[in-house]
C-alpha cells in the first residue's frame, strides 16, 4: 500500500524593507526600496529588471516607545485627511510611516501596508492587530469600504477617538492630583516614623518622666514601622498588584470594583457621566455608519469603560432584539438618567437617533468638565486638612514632652 507524503506546513518568511542602489541598462544611477524576504531576493528581482546592483541595505528601526491611543487617533485623522485629498491609500501609509516620530508606529504601518500590497482589504489588515484596532474600528472601516465612503467613516472614527481621548485625559487629570498628594503624604509620614521619631525617642528616655499618651502612641507606631517596614511596603505593593490583576482577570471582581466606583458622591458622579458620554458617543458613531442597532450595541458595552454599563448593554441588546425600543430598554436597565433616556426617545421618534446620541455625549462631556473643575476645588482643601491633621498631630505628639521639660528640670 502506497503511503502519501505528509505535506509540511509552509514556512512563513517575514519580509523587510531594503534600500538599494545600482545602474540601469543605460548606465544611469538608480535607487529605491523594496520589501522582500532577504537581500538575495532583492538582488534577483533587480537583475530580472536589468539593474546592476551596487548596494543593498536593510532598513532598520529604532526600538521606539509603546504605541499609544494618541498615536492611533492622530494616524486615523491623518489617513482620513489624505484620503479626502485624493492621496492613494498605499501612499498615505508610506507618508505617515516615514514622518512618524515613534518607530514602533512606523513598523506597524509598514506591516499593514505590506498586507494591503498583497491584496488584503484595509479592515482585514487592521484585524491582524487587535491590540491596536478594536472590533469597533475594524467594523466601521469595513462598512466604509463596502459603501465607498471610507474617508467619511475614518473622519468619524478620528473624531470619536479624539473625543474619547480627551475625556480620558480629563478623568486622569481629576485623579492624578489627589493620588499624588496621598503618595507624598504616605512617603513623608513613613520618613518621620522610621527616621525622625526614633531619634526623639532616645532623648525622651533620658527625661525621667512619664510621656503623654499621644507621644507614647506615636512612638509605638514608629516602633512598628521600624520593625515591619518591609512587611508594610511589600504588603501595600502586593495588595495593589493583586487587586489590579484580579480586576483584569475576574469579571466578578471587576463588576464589584466598578459598581463601588459609581457610589461615592462626587467621584461616582464623575465616573457615571464619563461612562454615559463614552457609551453614547460609541453608539452614535456606530449607528451613523449604517450598522444595525443590535449589532452596534456589541461594540458599545466594552467602550463604556465600566463593567456595570457593559452588563447593562447586554440587557439592552437582548430587549432591543425582541422589539423593545432603545429608550425603554435603557430605562429598564436602571443605570441611565432620565435626560439621556428622554433624548434617546426623541431621537427614535424623529428618526435622528445618531444625532441625539451625539448630543447626549456632548452634554455629558461638558458635565465631566464641570465636575472635574468642581472636584479640583473641593479636593484641594480636604487634602490640606487631612495632611494638616496627620502631620500636625505627629509633630504635636513629638513636642508635648519638650513642653514638660522645664517641669522635670
Amino acid at each position: 500500500m502506497a503511503t502519501g507524503a505528509i505535506a509540511k506546513p509552509r514556512e512563513v518568511v517575514r519580509e523587510s524593507v531594503f534600500h538599494w542602489e545600482g545602474r540601469d541598462k543605460t548606465g544611469k544611477v538608480v535607487k529605491g526600496e523594496m520589501r522582500a524576504g532577504g537581500e538575495s531576493v532583492v538582488a534577483a528581482s533587480l537583475r530580472r529588471r536589468g539593474i546592476m546592483v551596487s548596494k543593498i541595505k536593510k532598513q532598520s528601526f529604532a526600538r521606539g516607545r509603546k504605541i499609544s491611543e494618541k498615536d492611533l487617533a492622530i494616524f486615523t485623522r491623518q489617513l482620513s485627511t489624505m484620503l479626502r485629498a485624493g492621496v492613494p491609500l498605499l501612499q498615505c501609509f508610506d507618508i505617515v510611516a516615514r514622518g512618524h516620530s515613534n518607530p514602533s508606529m512606523s513598523r506597524l504601518l509598514n506591516d499593514i501596508k505590506m498586507d494591503i500590497e498583497t491584496g488584503t482589504s484595509l479592515n482585514q489588515a487592521f484585524r491582524k492587530y487587535p491590540i491596536y484596532f478594536d472590533p469597533l474600528f475594524c467594523n466601521l472601516v469595513a462598512a466604509g469600504e463596502q459603501a465607498g465612503i471610507l474617508e467619511t467613516l475614518l473622519d468619524r472614527l478620528a473624531t470619536y477617538k479624539e473625543k474619547t481621548l480627551a475625556l480620558k485625559g480629563k478623568i486622569k487629570k481629576a485623579m492624578f492630583y489627589p493620588l499624588m498628594i496621598i503618595l507624598v503624604a504616605i512617603l513623608i509620614t513613613s520618613i518621620i516614623m522610621i527616621f525622625v521619631i526614633p531619634s526623639f525617642k532616645s532623648v525622651f528616655t533620658s527625661f525621667g518622666a512619664d510621656l503623654p499618651a499621644p507621644t507614647l502612641m506615636v512612638i509605638a507606631m514608629s516602633d512598628f514601622f521600624v520593625e515591619y517596614w518591609y512587611v508594610l511596603l511589600f504588603g501595600l505593593v502586593g495588595s495593589i498588584y493583586f487587586l489590579i490583576q484580579a480586576w483584569k482577570r475576574s469579571p466578578k471582581v471587576q463588576m464589584a470594583i466598578d459598581r463601588l466606583i459609581l457610589k461615592p458622591p462626587v467621584i461616582g458622579e464623575l465616573m457615571q457621566k464619563a461612562s454615559i458620554a463614552r457609551w453614547s458617543r460609541t453608539l452614535s458613531t456606530t449607528f451613523a455608519a449604517g450598522v444595525p442597532l443590535v449589532e452596534a450595541l456589541d461594540s458599545v458595552g466594552p467602550a463604556a469603560g465600566n463593567a456595570v454599563y457593559k452588563e447593562a448593554t447586554k440587557q439592552i441588546q437582548s430587549e432591543v432584539n425582541i422589539g423593545t425600543s432603545l429608550a425603554q430598554a435603557m430605562q429598564n436597565s436602571g443605570v441611565f438618567p432620565n435626560m439621556a433616556v428622554q433624548m434617546t426617545s426623541i431621537g427614535e421618534e424623529s428618526g435622528s437617533l445618531d444625532s441625539m446620541l451625539s448630543k447626549v455625549a456632548d452634554y455629558y462631556e461638558r458635565e465631566v468638565d464641570e465636575t472635574v473643575d468642581a472636584l479640583a476645588s473641593l479636593i484641594e482643601p480636604i487634602i490640606m486638612v487631612v495632611l494638616g491633621v496627620i502631620i500636625g498631630g505627629i509633630v504635636i505628639a513629638i513636642y508635648l514632652p519638650i513642653f514638660k521639660l522645664g517641669q522635670v528640670v
